[in-house]
């Protein structure tokens, strides 16, 4: 994600005024973090609201305070477990062509995708049979049981035409409380990976995974210097 975007031009649109306040709320931020929203990544959050203009205007009024916009029109939002996610962008970013706009919120990762991704991604896990199951375990909290442990890509949430999800607001801290940003949008078009990138990031996650760690059992070890006999025929 690059800085701060010097050219002011970047946030016009349609009926935007260039003179709002907008800008001088995100240049009191520092610009050089990718967790930091800039005026362009504003623009392009607000573009998929109904009404860009009032959008703008009302994180304008209220910079610290969560929004919350539709799904399906300007993007799609996958949304992980935390564990989950946070390795899925270790692949992205190491071993594969970066990451969209990511947020994390109550526990979770929203990885901002391109239209229709959560429509096909279910799709194409449970055709690589990578899938999970039904959903009702993806809306267990983080660090729910059976997360990891079973060779499959765990349970997401998907949110597509006709959702909506909570966005961080214009200015937070990494300690304030409620969605914040880890990579902020910062361009009126930002890369958004499709579902075949997030399909491959679901996989690399769950090859690379540790294996899951042995239960004890109530039962001895048996000792491997024994002899054993079959005594399934005596009477």
């Amino acid at each position: 994600m690059t800085a701060w975007l010097p050219d002011e031009s970047t946030l016009h649109h349609g009926d935007v005024r260039q003179d709002t306040g907008l800008f001088a709320v995100l240049r009191n931020h520092a610009a050089n973090q990718t967790a930091h929203l800039t005026a362009a990544g504003a623009a392009w959050l607000a573009g998929a609201a109904a009404y860009p203009r009032s959008t703008l205007a009302q994180w304008e009024a209220h910079p610290s305070s969560p929004g919350v916009l539709p799904c399906g029109s300007a993007f799609d939002v996958v949304n992980v477990p935390t564990l989950f996610g946070r390795r899925m962008l270790e692949h992205l970013w190491s071993d594969g062509p970066g990451s969209g706009p990511v947020a994390t919120h109550r526990g979770r990762m929203l990885l901002f995708a391109s239209p229709g991704t959560a429509q096909r991604l279910p799709s194409l896990l449970d055709w690589e049979e990578w899938g999970g199951g039904p959903g009702p375990r993806a809306a267990m909290g983080p660090g729910a049981a059976g997360e990891e442990t079973d060779g499959k890509v765990p349970p997401l949430i998907c949110h597509g035409t006709g959702d909506a999800v909570t966005v961080p607001p214009l200015t937070c801290t990494s300690t304030a409380p409620g969605p914040r940003w880890l990579v902020a949008p910062d361009t009126r078009s930002p890369w958004l990976p499709g579902p075949d990138v997030l399909l491959w990031a679901c996989v690399r996650v769950t090859r690379s995974a540790p294996s899951p760690v042995a239960r004890n059992s109530i039962f001895p070890h048996a000792d491997p210097g024994a002899n054993v006999y079959d005594v399934s025929r005596r009477r």
